[in-house]
């Protein structure tokens, strides 16, 4: 008998944010995992495969690019292989390939016109991409939902990250549409912003010693005085998976823990609460 069990795409699979929710979306709603990965984290990828095994349900791996149109095609032809058509319950793009630098410095800090591309393909237009692909080969199940992923960056001005902000607006700005287009055949499309998680991905844009002061200002900051985790962020990709959530459509989900206001108070006042 073959395995009916619907199916999840999580793009940038192998670590962080990506594997984290393959994870859980493995053990509720209780989904089969197909990830693409650049096989930059091969260790990663293949824990986050084994704890799928372990939960009974299937799990394929994909190394490749998904953030190009010729990764979308190419991921979505071996999806139909695989699953089938109208096996896919749950689409997450969770790709992590930006670039950061100034745009007008004038030295090696300058961004390039590359540089440009390849952010924008990966981290915005890859998700119309594979809404295309998918489509094109009958493989959203009735009732599907797809989900970006997004942070703070687009609400801040951080050095060096201009390019990161353009593309995360972007990726708000194509699912607000997507939605509208898809709704009436019965799809849902939201952008989940989530607050600072500490990945690898993250570690490698910024460095260990920006990461580390800026998890000292947050921890300050923030209401809870402690940052998120990406476990917390994949349970509640695990909750959008559901039918309970159901009626977010076109939506910006915010899962910041109050990340924003935490800069504005610590500039104000360095010591929170009087140090307690």
């Amino acid at each position: 008998m073959s395995d009916q069990r619907p199916w999840a795409v999580v793009l940038g699979v192998s670590s962080g944010t990506g594997g984290a929710a393959a994870r859980q979306l493995a053990v509720e709603p209780g989904f089969n995992i197909f990830g693409v990965h650049r096989s930059r984290h091969p260790e990663g990828a293949a824990e986050v495969e084994r704890e799928v095994l372990a939960q009974g349900r299937r799990c394929h791996f994909r190394v490749g690019d998904a953030g190009t149109a010729e990764g979308a095609q190419e991921g979505a032809e071996e999806l139909l292989r695989v699953a089938g058509p109208r096996s896919v319950k749950f689409f997450l793009h969770s790709i992590a390939n930006a670039s950061v630098g100034l745009l007008t410095s004038g030295n090696e800090r300058q961004l390039r016109p590359w540089q440009f591309q390849k952010t924008m393909e990966s981290m915005a237009h890859s998700f119309v991409y594979w809404v295309q692909e998918m489509l094109a080969r009958d493989l959203l199940a009735p009732g599907a939902h797809l989900l970006g992923l997004a942070n703070t960056m687009e609400d801040t001005v951080l050095r060096e990250t201009g390019l990161i902000a353009a593309s995360k607006a972007a990726l708000g700005l194509y699912v607000r549409h997507l939605a509208h287009e898809l709704g009436p055949r019965g799809y849902r499309i939201n952008l989940l912003k989530f607050g600072a998680v500490i990945t690898p991905a993250v570690e490698k844009t910024f460095g260990l010693e920006k990461i580390a002061r800026l998890k000292s200002v947050l921890q300050r900051a923030l209401p809870a005085r402690r940052l998120s985790s990406m476990e917390e962020v994949a349970r509640l990709i695990a909750f959008l998976a559901g039918e309970n959530a159901s009626w977010f459509n076109g939506a910006t989900i915010d899962f910041t823990g109050g990340e924003i206001q935490a800069f504005y108070d610590v500039l104000l006042h360095p010591d929170p609460m009087g140090g307690k």
